[in-house]
């Protein structure tokens, strides 16, 4: 199994953006956080994305250059029209500023509109932790809609993602999830590969569960289904909701179809700890929920209870000792990126 080190992938990377016209820090952030998504093992969401950011920044898309424009500045409320710069550079840098305020404030709220794609929540959630600080991301896409509503046979929604991360003495918990049962990108790679679905995570033009992918690409189309399915599908409909109000209604964005576009609406909170009962009651209290469930007897089939992230983490502690393992196919889809921009390509180990 071919593997790379973290840095390597990471400079490789940067050097891409770079090329492709990034400026100021952006280059070095995008990568830093595609590679973190590769590492704790969503890899629908790092690296895979890179060949498509790249193109989009050719075909002006996304903007390579540039500050996102302040909207409105409360100090603990701040809102930003990112002008279709980079998602994961716009993301990384609210969540900079807002836990900088939240130190200030107790908490600090950064909403986006108009951002281009902002890749894997969970890999932002360690900028707060690791300050010991509370994160709430949550973010859609105002012109994509593949989810229905439950109940519902016309999608309304996108799978919006909804991640929290949570300081304890030992690892955070790391959560993050979607209001669907999966999302557009694990659809498009089950589906380009010929594959299916686990389970029926997704229903046909007439309402019929299915476990085939090809209903969200072939006419008449499908969608994704809520998560719940036809079963529990009201929480992730009502879990839809309030992303989308989050994100979409306190930045000024909106559900508006426009063919072609890829971005984001975003929120960002952040909770000082040490404003309410204090930083050490806090993580006293995350800590015994923590052992708590660990020490909850595992049910039949299961080796043990685990926590909101700690495979991901497990899996970027491999990765960094032997080397990441990329999902078959993402390093050659950037070797012509490669030599487009005349960038080396990572050395194997």
């Amino acid at each position: 199994m071919t593997r790379y080190r973290a840095a390597d992938l990471i400079d490789f990377t940067t050097a891409l953006f770079a090329a492709a016209g990034m400026d100021g820090d952006k280059p070095a952030t995008v990568a830093e956080i595609l590679v973190e998504a590769d590492l704790m093992g969503h890899d629908t969401h790092g690296l895979a994305l890179a060949p498509n950011y790249l193109k989009e920044i050719g075909t002006g898309a996304m903007r390579a250059t540039g500050e996102p424009e302040v909207l409105s500045d409360h100090k603990a409320a701040l809102l930003w029209d990112a002008r279709r710069l980079s998602g994961v550079w716009i993301t990384a840098k609210a969540i900079d500023i807002a836990c900088e305020r939240a130190r200030d404030y107790g908490v600090a709220t950064v909403s986006v509109r108009e951002s281009h794609h902002i890749a894997c929540l969970a890999a932002y959630l360690t900028r707060a932790t690791n300050r010991g600080q509370v994160v709430v991301i949550a973010s859609s896409d105002p012109a994509v809609a593949s989810v229905a509503p439950f109940g519902g046979l016309d999608p309304v929604f996108t799978p919006d993602p909804f991640a929290v991360g949570i300081p304890t003495t030992r690892d955070p918990i790391l959560i993050d999830m979607s209001s669907s049962i999966t999302t557009n990108g694990m659809a498009g790679r089950l589906n380009a590969n010929g594959e299916h679905f686990p389970g029926k995570w997704a229903q046909d033009h007439a309402g019929n569960a299915t476990n085939d992918p090809r209903i969200l690409f072939e006419e008449p189309k499908g969608s994704l289904l809520p998560t719940g399915g036809h079963d529990h599908g009201h929480k992730g409909y009502g879990m839809a909701l309030v992303v989308e109000s989050l994100s979409q209604g306190l930045s000024g964005d909106k559900r508006a179809p426009q063919p072609g576009y890829w971005g984001a609406a975003i929120f960002i909170q952040i909770f000082e700890p040490e404003a309410f009962a204090g930083r050490a009651v806090f993580t006293d209290a995350t800590s015994e929920l923590v052992s708590l469930c660990h020490a909850s007897r595992p049910a039949v089939g299961v080796e043990k209870v685990r926590l909101p992230g700690e495979r991901a983490l497990a899996r970027k502690h491999d990765a960094m000792r032997h080397g990441l393992a990329l999902y078959p196919g993402i390093i050659d889809k950037l070797a012509p990126w490669a030599e487009t921009f005349g960038v080396a390509m990572p050395a194997t180990i």
